[in-house]
């Protein structure tokens, strides 16, 4: 059986993290042809093409996306055995690696991960990425993730059989600037008709609750704006462009970052944050601190 060269391997994963062959070269302190004759020979000896040109630039394929997601593994494992067996580090540094799902605010996540997080960096190395759900189920699957935070729990439909656990449920708040909350918060929920509001997109559950929920009072919002990328959301909101929505998990951090007020509760309307974990894998450290944590009790098949 051929053996897979990493020397090969690792150009590649370079030019695939920097973006461009003349990057990786400055990186590795070779020369452009060098680097770009290595990626070819991994090319040939996996038989798919890794990367196509578009003009000046290089676009990774779906093959090359799944070999770099491996070959991270594959590096991090390295400097982990490293780790062990030169007792860098008080001994073996342990991964947890993390997708956070684009559809979740990040500082719902950074607060879901603060039990991962207070571990001492040398015992637990905490690697994040964020992306949609799809490509982050994929690396689930390659097991490049340990877990994936996400605001919906794992369907039957996923390709990938994973296990849900419910992490949290947070009522909803409605947040302003201080002169929108002065304004809004006496009368409230009435005093939100018309009122301008920067929104989720509709293809969220937050979104969907809070629509929900406007419609049982009666009310019709302004709407200013409505945000697919969530900290672009609130940085709207903070420049008063509208009243918005985040949960009370976090309601310490948006108004200290933000510098905004709370203007109600959006009664009846909840958030949840869920853990999925691929079905039949291990618990790691990360995992379990995550899962002890907060609710474990409301762990589910996905």
């Amino acid at each position: 059986m051929k053996e897979l060269n990493h020397h090969h391997l690792h150009y590649f994963w370079v030019v695939a993290r920097e973006g461009t062959i003349t990057a990786a070269a400055q990186v590795l302190g070779v020369t452009a042809p060098t680097v770009s004759m290595q990626v070819s020979a991994l090319e040939r000896d996996l038989g798919v093409s890794l990367f196509e040109r578009r003009g000046s630039r290089l676009e990774i394929t779906a093959a090359g996306r799944t070999v770099q997601r491996f070959a991270s593994d594959i590096f991090a494992l390295s400097r982990d055995l490293l780790d062990a067996v030169t007792g860098e580090g008080h001994g073996a540094t342990r991964r947890f690696a993390v997708g956070i799902s684009d559809s979740l605010p990040l500082l719902s996540a950074h607060r879901l991960l603060e039990p991962a997080l207070a571990v001492p960096p040398e015992e637990l190395r905490v690697i994040l990425r964020a992306d949609k759900a799809a490509p982050l189920l994929g690396a689930l699957t390659a097991r490049t993730l340990d877990l994936v935070l996400t605001d919906t729990p794992g369907s039957p439909t996923d390709p990938v059989r994973t296990q849900s656990h419910l992490l949290a449920e947070s009522e909803v708040l409605l947040f302003g600037t201080p002169e929108l909350a002065a304004r809004y918060a006496p009368g409230f929920p009435g005093s939100l008709q018309g009122a301008p509001f920067v929104l989720h997109t509709e293809n969220t559950p937050l979104r969907g609750g809070l629509d929900a929920w406007f419609a049982r009072l009666g009310i019709r919002p302004m709407v200013t704006a409505e945000v697919e990328e969530v900290g672009l959301l609130q940085l709207l909101g903070q420049q008063g462009r509208g009243l918005f929505a985040a949960p009370a998990l976090v309601s310490d951090l948006i108004q200290l970052r933000y510098g905004v007020e709370v203007v109600g509760q959006a009664e009846g309307v909840r958030e949840r944050f869920f853990a999925l974990t691929l079905e039949g894998q291990p618990p790691n450290r990360g995992v379990r601190a995550l899962l002890d944590r907060w609710r474990p009790e409301g762990s589910r098949g996905g």
